[in-house]
């Protein structure tokens, strides 16, 4: 029987919590506003739209501005972690693991494609994935389970055969609304605590192996 595991981007495959508060920090000086680490803790794992249009309406002037915005914070990012890839450790040789043992692999994230292509590229493990899914092919972003029922489905699986790797709340809730299991990994920034609602919670993708996500889904059918 064949199962999937689906990786959130941001805070499992990269480790980007300094990158993206530095770009918030970076776009405020430009734009005259000022994002706390409080603020961004709360919002990590949500898409950036979202956070400019609830945090600085005065700026959200029209969809386009948004876009505008959107689209200058995340060219911050991608040059921020192009200059010095800072790739989670442990996740290469989990995809790889993983990929020998015949799990079906799939990306769920809200980023934009340009952050996504840029992980995948600078971990040389693009082909692996027989899916991806980012935040341009989805209406909703999470705590909503449409991204990762999105990734389940072009997986050719059902969600309830599928693992889902979270380091943030609201990915965390969004793997459960679609039904699949959930791995939490508490990465830079977050206390595990807050990722409680996650099926198992650990510090490091070492800590996993094929045999322990197997038998996360194994629970879905006993």
């Amino acid at each position: 029987m064949v199962l999937g595991v689906i990786f959130d981007v941001d805070g499992v495959l990269v480790d980007s919590y300094a990158a993206h508060f530095e770009s918030w920090q970076r776009l405020g000086r430009e734009l005259g506003f000022t994002m706390s680490e409080a603020q961004f803790v709360a919002t990590f794992g949500r898409k950036s739209h979202e956070i400019i249009v609830e945090f600085w309406p005065h700026l959200a002037t029209s969809d386009l501005r948004v876009r505008e915005l959107d689209d200058r914070k995340e060219e911050l990012f991608r040059e921020i972690i192009a200059a010095n890839f800072p790739a989670m450790d442990g996740a290469v040789e989990l995809i790889d693991a993983l990929q020998a043992a015949g799990f079906a692999l799939a990306v769920g994230s809200s980023g934009p494609p340009a952050n996504v292509g840029l992980v995948l590229d600078q971990l040389a493990r693009r082909d692996k994935f027989k899916a991806v899914v980012t935040g341009r092919d989805v209406a909703r972003g999470k705590p909503d389970p449409q991204v990762f029922e999105l990734a389940a489905d072009r997986l050719g699986l059902p969600p309830a055969r599928c693992v889902v790797v979270e380091d943030a709340p609201a990915g965390v809730a969004a793997a459960k609304a679609a039904g699949a299991k959930c791995l939490g990994l508490a990465s830079a920034g977050h206390d595990p605590a807050v990722l409680s609602a996650a099926d198992r919670v650990v510090r490091s993708l070492r800590e996993v192996n094929a045999s322990e996500i197997r038998r996360l889904i194994d629970a879905n059918w006993v």
